[in-house]
């Protein structure tokens, strides 16, 4: 027993006089752009349980080191912090490199002025404003900023307008892609759920280049939430219920995320509404319903990444049933009548005329960084929109839609972003796309876009400059080309024409201390004409038109200036934004008389070119009164004018302000009370197209009225909200909301069926939002 006990002894005793313990481990920080060393950042050692600092040189060292795993984190202020582990059985000598740039970062609060595009004049709206709009559009969403209005068809068909342009003249990206949803017609509106998005930035200047030549109205960036690196699973559902439309919306979103960087989303939302109400009748027909899905999934760390999307959004929309019209006395009638020819009791039917559209959109993007150079990327994404669009027919063709468009679009693009020097960052980039359109046959009629192929190229390079502590500047340049081949029409002939353009910005911003800064931008931006202006010929059923294009126009070119004053701190806070955006060869739809058809009587409206200006100017203003109570307030004027023929541009946004007082208590469960105001004046400068018409019924000319703007008109609306502690991890947040309060009867000139009936009365809105 004695022999075995100093044998064990003996063992133990050489087991530990062979473990070396005498291994040191030498290691430099430096950033992982431009290799700068990084000083004091914090060093924590696992196996030691300590912490040690770097010197002025970004070097450490640790001694006395077993055989074994090392693990360090290691953390520095604007850093993202970082662990490593490494084999010791020598002596080790390792550089390790660290992300030093603040906005590469995972977002864990967004500020509202951020501005993501450099020196560019932006806006933001964020997830909670997103969610008070969760059952309404885009376009209704972004109607809250100043110098954005829409165009509207109904009120279930929204357009948005920066500073009175819509449509192909602004872009609009969904999770980093380009949509292309047939957005050229006047009642399209985007293919959108604003659910799936965590953030909404309006660019007004032209510093969008890395997206498109052609963005001479501005951008509009539907962001996604980025999530921190973290084992977690959260979600949320929503539910919104209106008494105007007997409908709402529900939408519910999953999140699961890892701490290596993997991540997953899950998001889906269904809406649906009956007949809404104006404050005096139903709107016949003008509901809608409403399915939309996402999901997401990817891996984000800093080196290396990939983000894959898929969304599929099915609308299905009525048209008012008084705005189609079968002979000019509808029209006329129409214009003269306060009250739809058509009124009846509520119903959640949608009937003819409908448009039914579905989107599919997928995308994946993968990342990589250069040790010393920058970071590349690279994106695929293919879009398929199915449009169609139903009238009332009879017989055989009753259930068959009069326009049946599918429109493909597939997208190769790069980005080369260069960060290795301090003060200069550099974008370039590539982009090739390919698009299809396909005009269903056996509609019955002549498509009104025919069959066509269309190619696109594009190359630019954007650098931005820090002059010193408190100015940048950046410039761009971009070249695209643009290839058409079409179907022929009466001549049964193909069409061919390609278009090569140009574009550029300059873009300069200065802060003059924490509170004040300044945003100039200039850019030269450039637009081929859209398949609607060039091949259009023949009745636009959903826009209750004949629609006449032109193969013979030219692109437009955009001369824009912009410049924004801004000044923020915690009391008070304004900003101040004039432009001025000239614009060569600006395509506009006007319209020239009435054509009868087998189908009926209908409006004639045709594209031609002419020279124009839009000059205006957003102003915001925000005052914490005292702890409790905020003002926030806006006004947007805007002026367009024909100056190849001396008058004003059609469909240009009337003077509007805006006004809100709110209340809020933290203490008494986040409670906020609001009140809002808005008016629109009466939009005076219009162009004059009314025209005599023959009336075979009363066998005489009458006068068509169809110029003439509404009165001006003063909204009011009332929101609250209270947010309660639920369970352990989650709460439920509850809102009551009152839009159009005094149950005001107007109609907006911008409302494509003004002639028809009133806007929108007064709605209840309840919202109960579940977080988990």
């Amino acid at each position: 027993m004695k022999r075995l006990i100093i044998g064990l002894v003996l063992t133990i005793y050489g087991f530990s006089y062979g473990q070396t313990c005498n291994f040191t481990f030498l290691g430099e920080l430096k950033d992982f752009h431009d290799g700068s060393s990084i000083e004091s950042a914090t060093i924590y050692i696992k196996e030691k349980d300590k912490y040690i600092v770097s010197d002025l040189d970004g070097k450490f060292k640790i001694e006395n080191l077993c055989s074994g795993i090392l693990t360090l984190t290691i953390s520095h202020i604007g850093c993202e912090t970082k662990t490593v582990s490494y084999e010791i059985n020598n002596d080790v000598f390792k550089t390790i490199y660290l992300e030093h740039h603040l906005e590469e970062l995972n977002e864990v609060v967004v500020n509202s002025n951020l501005k993501t595009e450099e020196t560019s004049i932006e806006k933001s709206i964020n997830k909670a404003v997103i969610e008070n709009f969760s059952d309404k559009s885009l376009g209704d969403a972004l109607n809250t900023i100043s110098g954005v209005s829409s165009l509207n068809t109904g009120n279930t068909i929204t357009k948005p307008m920066i500073h009175g342009l819509h449509s192909s003249r602004l872009l609009i990206v969904n999770n980093n892609v380009r949509m292309f949803d047939q957005e050229w017609g006047d009642e399209h509106a985007p293919n959108i759920d604003i659910n799936s998005g965590n953030r909404i930035e309006v660019i007004k200047g032209a510093n969008t280049l890395k997206y498109g030549s052609d963005a001479i109205g501005g951008l509009i960036l539907v962001r996604p939430k980025k999530y921190m690196d973290k084992d977690s699973l959260f979600g949320s559902s929503l539910l919104s219920i209106n008494s105007n439309g007997r409908g709402g919306n529900v939408n519910t979103e999953l999140v699961k995320t890892y701490k290596s960087g993997y991540y997953g989303k899950f998001q889906t939302s269904y809406k649906q509404f009956g007949d809404f109400k104006a404050p005096n009748y139903y709107l016949t027909n003008s509901g809608l319903k409403n399915i939309n899905m996402s999901l997401n999934f990817g891996l984000n760390r800093f080196e290396k990444g990939f983000d894959a999307y898929y969304s599929v959004v099915s609308n299905e929309l009525a048209i008012l049933q008084s705005s189609h019209i079968g002979n000019v006395n509808d029209l006329v009638a129409a214009i003269n009548n306060e009250e739809p020819r058509i009124v009846e009791d509520f119903s959640y039917n949608i009937d003819y005329p409908r448009q039914e559209i579905l989107h599919h959109l997928g995308k994946v993007e993968a990342h990589k960084r250069f040790k010393g150079f920058g970071k590349l990327t690279l994106q695929y994404d293919l879009q398929i929109n199915r449009r169609k669009e139903f009238d009332l027919r009879r017989g055989d063709l009753s259930d068959t839609p009069v326009i049946d468009l599918r429109l493909f679009t597939n997208s190769l693009q790069s980005n080369l972003r260069i960060d290795y020097f301090n003060n200069l960052k550099i974008d370039t980039g590539l982009l090739l796309r390919y698009q299809q359109n396909d005009a269903i046959s056996g509609t019955g009629v002549s498509p009104l876009i025919p069959d066509f192929d269309k190619y696109d190229a594009g190359i630019y390079v954007i650098g931005s400059y820090n002059l010193n502590e408190t100015s940048e500047i950046s410039a761009g340049l971009r070249y695209d080309f643009t290839s058409f081949k079409a179907d022929g029409r009466e001549d049964n002939t193909n069409w061919e024409e390609a278009y090569n353009y140009v574009s550029s910005n300059l873009s300069y911003s200065k802060q003059f201390n924490d509170e004040l800064s300044l945003y100039l931008n200039y850019g030269l931006a450039s637009r081929v004409p859209n398949p609607s202006e060039l091949f259009s010929s023949g009745l636009h059923h959903g826009a209750a038109r004949i629609e006449i294009g032109s193969l013979t126009l030219n692109k437009e070119i955009a001369n824009k200036l912009i410049v924004s004053l801004e000044k923020n701190n915690e009391n008070f806070g304004f900003s101040i934004s004039p432009y001025y955006n000239y614009i060569n060869d600006y395509i506009q739809l006007i319209p020239t008389g009435i054509t009868t058809t087998v189908r009926g009587a209908f409006p004639v409206w045709e594209y031609n070119q002419v020279n124009a200006q839009i000059f205006g100017v957003d102003i915001d203003v925000n005052k914490k009164i005292n702890e409790c109570f905020d003002y926030n307030g806006s006004i947007s004027l805007l002026k367009g004018d024909n100056k190849t023929e001396n008058i004003a541009l059609i469909h240009m946004p009337a003077t509007n302000f805006s006004n809100s007082i709110s209340y809020k208590n933290d203490d008494l469960n986040q409670l906020t009370i609001s009140l809002n105001h808005k008016t629109v004046l009466q939009q005076k400068r219009y162009p004059d197209y009314n025209f005599y018409t023959y009336n075979a019924t009363l066998q005489e000319d009458v006068y068509v009225d169809i110029s003439s703007t509404p009165s001006s008109y003063s909204l009011f609306s009332f929101n609250s909200s209270m947010q309660f502690k639920a369970f352990k991890k989650g709460n439920i947040k509850l809102e009551f909301n009152i839009e159009n309060l005094f149950n005001t009867s107007y109609r907006e000139h911008l409302n494509r069926l003004r002639y028809f009936a009133d806007e929108l009365g007064r709605n209840f809105n309840l919202k109960i939002k579940i977080n988990y």
